[in-house]
């Protein structure tokens, strides 16, 4: 079966299916100029069979990127769109596009004027969506990090819990810096040293056998993988503790990953060249990923809700 190329596909723009090559925005537009703009990615799985297609945790989705907007005070978002047209949208791009493959779909809401300013409030909000290959953000193979020197920015500044465009800045910076000192990945602390998430995706520690992530209130993306890891483990009788992790904890872990829906469960091998646990895939690690893909796909019956068939 031929692969789907994007590029040559159909995006959602501004209530209209348009050719890729045609979804634009202006130079002299809000989100190209301050990045205002906001953002959440779906993905999109062929069952056990390969016949169908499903999207994973739709209306969690929704509800993130309304959260989102009402952060950032996207008024006429709020006001135009309800989940029912946002589900629509979501179907008609699979369904125009042919897709038959696992796929994510990138679908954002940005300040819709231009030389506006940074101003906010009033200004027309439109939605863009398109959908991409699957691919490889990080080594599923495991990853080498390093903490960053750049501070995570905190609530007060750009609210991590917002998926803000703009907010990318804080963490390009710190991937650029961990890719030129030869890491795969940076780990980010808070201004009070301590440990909030991974620059695109939640980090969860094994300690003897119990699984510890930083809480929803440590400057972190309240993210759905996260989300899901958490249940799926709670469910298979693992205890898992939301609390605040110092910079230490990371180099004594048993275990570690990031989660996230590009990044999956992707396990961390060395963090600042120290090794985690025995420097392979942990035990732990590696039934929460397969448990998690199981469940995307159907094969596990688990948390049917979570999907949505296309």
């Amino acid at each position: 079966m031929k692969k789907f190329e994007y590029k040559k596909g159909l995006a959602f723009m501004r209530d209209s299916f348009v050719p890729f090559s045609e979804a634009h925005v202006s130079i002299a537009s809000s989100p190209f100029l301050y990045g205002l703009a906001i953002y959440t990615v779906l993905s999109i799985n062929l069952d056990k069979s390969k016949k169908k297609l499903s999207v994973f945790r739709l209306e969690d989705h929704w509800k993130r990127l309304v959260a989102s907007a009402k952060i950032m005070d996207f008024t006429s978002f709020l006001k135009e769109w309800d989940y029912a047209r946002f589900e629509k949208m979501v179907r008609d791009l699979v369904k125009k596009n042919g897709l038959r493959e696992d796929s994510l779909v990138r679908i954002a809401v940005f300040i819709d004027a231009e030389v506006a300013g940074t101003k906010i409030h009033g200004l027309p909000n439109s939605v863009c969506a398109y959908i991409y290959p699957m691919g490889e953000i990080l080594p599923r193979s495991g990853i080498h990090v390093c903490v960053s020197s750049y501070r995570r920015t905190p609530d007060n500044c750009i609210p991590s819990r917002a998926k803000v465009n703009g907010g990318y800045v804080n963490v390009s910076l710190m991937k650029n810096e961990a890719l030129q000192n030869g890491y795969d990945d940076a780990l980010a602390l808070d201004e009070n040293g301590f440990v909030t998430e991974g620059t695109v995706a939640n980090i969860f520690l094994v300690k003897n056998g119990v699984l510890i992530t930083p809480g929803i209130n440590s400057d972190i993306l309240e993210g759905i993988t996260r989300n899901s890891v958490i249940c799926i483990a709670r469910d298979m009788g693992i205890e898992v503790l939301e609390r605040p992790i110092a910079r230490s904890e990371l180099y004594a872990a048993d275990e570690a990953f990031v989660c996230g829906t590009s990044a999956r469960l992707t396990p961390i091998l060395s963090i600042d060249r120290r090794v985690i646990g025995n420097g392979k895939i942990g035990n732990l690690t590696a039934t929460l990923g397969q448990k998690y893909e199981e469940i995307q796909r159907g094969i596990a019956k688990e948390h049917e809700k979570w999907r949505t068939g296309l």
